[in-house]
């Protein structure tokens, strides 16, 4: 069955006087073997390898595991952060009001096609920087408290949440590790953000960065060891991108049936412009799933209009991840 993906705790147990070896039990002892924690350490690798050699022959059968939101469900998203009003719509409302919009948009969905709606709070994490900062990286994170406020309104709200990246000079290595104990929970999921790492050395804004496929393919791998040791539905990734350079060697991302790779068009312009980035940018270099954004002042320049969600919906392939800011 798929679920063996999950079962670590088969391959890591130690009971009542019965120890395992290699995996398998061989025995029960009058008192239990002690086991170092370096052992188990190693067995815990060990168990972890064993489990992703599962879900590589699950990928290539093109199945799914147990929990998986896509491609049965669309997301729909509020970006932003509470700390600063102008990233988006999550933070430009107090809490409730902010809320009430986000259940209005899921609604319009749920009346645009005939998939189920989740929606989502996507929150800037960790934020691309002007100043250098003490370590030099152009990166600055969010306070715990505020990281855990707008997890508590997803969870209040049986809302998905999604922690976004931008690495500035840093890089995801460092990154990742710090929000895993937020990622461990069932329903946050993670955002990458390649126009904010600057593997130029140059400071933020001064430039679009980019993300290669290494780097996807470490998020989707770090994610997926979230996913084992602590027997997890499937996370999202979310990779924003609109344009070419901001991806490169996108034929190298790897799949993974714990990690749910969605390449989102997070461009802003009018209806024609954004039509023809996704086609270019998303549709023309395929990985996963496609996640299309609509935002709701820049979009508004030069007398333009806001894409309808049947508009969105009608596009191919169809976004399953839409996010507002």
């Amino acid at each position: 069955m798929l679920s063996t993906v999950y079962r670590l705790a088969s391959l890591l147990l130690v009971v009542a006087g019965c120890s395992l070896v290699s995996f398998g039990l061989v025995g029960c002892e009058s008192t239990p073997t002690k086991v170092s924690a370096a052992a188990l350490d190693k067995r815990k690798l060990e168990a972890v390898r064993h489990d992703s050699l599962r879900a590589d022959s699950v990928a290539r059968v093109g199945g799914q595991l147990p929990g998986a939101i896509l491609p049965d469900a669309r997301i729909v998203a509020f970006y932003g952060n509470p700390l600063h009003k102008a990233m988006g719509i999550l933070g430009q409302y107090p809490k409730d009001e902010m809320l009430r919009r986000l259940d209005r948009r899921v609604a319009v969905w749920q009346q645009t096609d005939s998939l189920p709606v989740r929606p989502a709070l996507h929150m800037t994490a960790v934020i691309a920087q002007r100043d250098s900062g003490a370590d030099g990286k152009y990166r600055q994170a969010l306070p715990d408290s505020t990281i855990r406020r707008v997890v508590e309104w997803g969870r209040e709200r049986n809302a998905l949440v999604f922690l976004d990246v931008q690495v500035g000079l840093s890089d995801l290595q460092h990154e990742l590790p710090k929000l895993k104990k937020y990622l461990q929970l069932p329903f946050v999921h993670l955002g990458i953000d390649p126009e904010f790492s600057m593997k130029s050395g140059r400071r933020p804004g001064t430039e679009v960065g980019e993300f290669d496929a290494a780097d996807i393919n470490y998020a989707r791998q770090f994610l997926a060891r979230v996913v084992s040791e602590n027997q997890l539905p499937p996370k999202v990734l979310v990779v924003h991108r609109f344009r070419q350079d901001m991806v490169t060697n996108y034929q190298n991302i790897k799949l993974d049936p714990r990690v749910q790779i969605v390449m989102h068009m997070d461009g802003w312009g009018t209806p024609k412009v954004k039509r023809s980035s996704y086609r270019k940018f998303i549709k023309q270099e395929p990985v996963e799933y496609t996640g299309f954004k609509i935002f709701l002042k820049n979009d508004l320049r030069a007398n333009s209009r806001l894409m309808t969600s049947e508009e969105v919906a009608a596009l191919t392939p169809s976004p399953l991840y839409i996010q507002y800011q």
